[in-house]
């Protein structure tokens, strides 16, 4: 990939019977972006027109082969349906899975050979697009076994005042419990911590730890993971030097704004640290897959069928989405720049009554 050109966003059309080509024409109807990125979407020119008719937006698109041919200040599309899609608004159908499967291995495709720079998936339903080639509980896991390098990848969601990051993810609540363990969560902090430093250039983040159970145990009155799993993983991290506060109640934390305090959340499972997350910020929240090599972001929501075709799908959490990708890419660029050749620290030894200059390697 090219630091010198312009920064190429590669984009999913999501779920073809939700509103994911609405989010995208309305967030390129705005000729700013183009300023900020080239717009490079997998999907199909003849369902995107659809969409465009559908639910009154006027922005234009150029159809291209390859994502090779992309064109600065243009919204580029490339094919990749060979069969006509049937568009059923606000209806989960095989079809519409399918064609959510063919725009997302394409742009994975592209960006394993440097034609895109980030990614932008628009929202899926996670069980119309299950099928012989995709078994993943949903983007994340696809995306981490196909570009991931081996990386573990972790859920982060954000705005501009929050950000909330997952030991577990999609599972069922009776597996959560055995799913969290000492060993999970010293890795999620790891990875957590990691990319609150290269990817949003915080030099010494501090993350909040939540509890598992109410009340974080009650002293053991409630559970045990508190005292058995959740504390000794974080004093693992602090001799890492993460720096790790709690664990907290999750009621009381997030009612009491105790996040504002805070660089990150980690919370142990879906609903703990979603469900809070979206009733603050759901306008403009974004999902961020930490972790991994690749930059892919999308908007916090989901396919939101029941109002799909009707022009009504608020563009800001996708916008936002766009926006973190390629703020992202930047400050990794600049992270790995800053340290890719650092000089050696000089300084005097204070025992050292000579003036010898001592130098040690960084």
């Amino acid at each position: 990939m090219s630091d010198c050109r312009k920064i190429r966003v590669g984009i999913t059309h999501g779920d073809t019977n939700g509103v994911g080509y609405e989010l995208i024409l309305k967030t390129f109807s705005d000729p700013v972006m183009f300023d900020l990125c080239t717009p490079v979407v997998y999907g199909s020119p003849k369902i995107a027109a659809y969409h465009r008719k559908a639910v009154n937006v006027e922005t234009n698109f150029q159809t291209i082969e390859t994502a090779n041919d992309a064109q600065d200040g243009k919204l580029n599309l490339v094919t990749c349906l060979g069969d006509e899609v049937k568009i059923e608004f606000g209806k989960s159908t095989e079809e519409s899975g399918r064609a959510a499967f063919a725009s997302l291995e394409q742009a994975v495709k592209d960006y394993r050979e440097g034609l895109v720079d980030v990614l932008v998936t628009a929202p899926i339903n996670k069980n119309s697009i299950q099928s012989e080639n995709f078994r993943f509980p949903g983007h994340t896991e696809y995306i981490q076994e196909r570009i991931g390098e081996g990386a573990e990848a972790l859920m982060i969601l954000m705005d501009g005042m929050l950000r909330v990051a997952l030991v577990t993810t999609h599972l069922p609540l009776r597996d959560i419990a055995g799913a969290v363990t000492q060993e999970s969560i010293e890795q999620k902090l790891r990875v957590f911590n990691a990319s609150l430093k290269r990817d949003f250039q915080i030099s010494k983040p501090r993350i909040a730890v939540l509890a598992l159970n109410p009340h974080a145990g009650d002293g053991g009155l409630l559970g045990r993971e508190e005292e058995e799993v959740i504390k000794p993983a974080m004093k693992t991290a602090e001799t890492e030097n993460i720096l790790c506060f709690g664990p907290f109640a999750a009621d009381g934390f997030f009612g009491s704004r105790a996040y504002e305090r805070y660089d990150g959340v980690l919370a142990m499972y879906h609903d703990q640290g979603l469900a809070p997350f979206k009733a603050l910020a759901m306008a403009d929240g974004v999902n961020f897959t930490a972790g991994l090599p690749v930059v892919r972001t999308s908007p916090a929501h989901g396919t939101a069928y029941d109002l799909a075709g009707q022009g009504k799908a608020d563009p800001a959490s996708f916008r936002q989405a766009v926006y973190t990708a390629i703020d992202i890419l930047r400050n990794r660029r600049r992270s790995d720049e800053v340290s890719a050749n650092p000089l050696r620290k000089h300084y005097h030894e204070k025992r050292d009554d000579s003036d010898k200059l001592n130098m040690i390697e960084k």
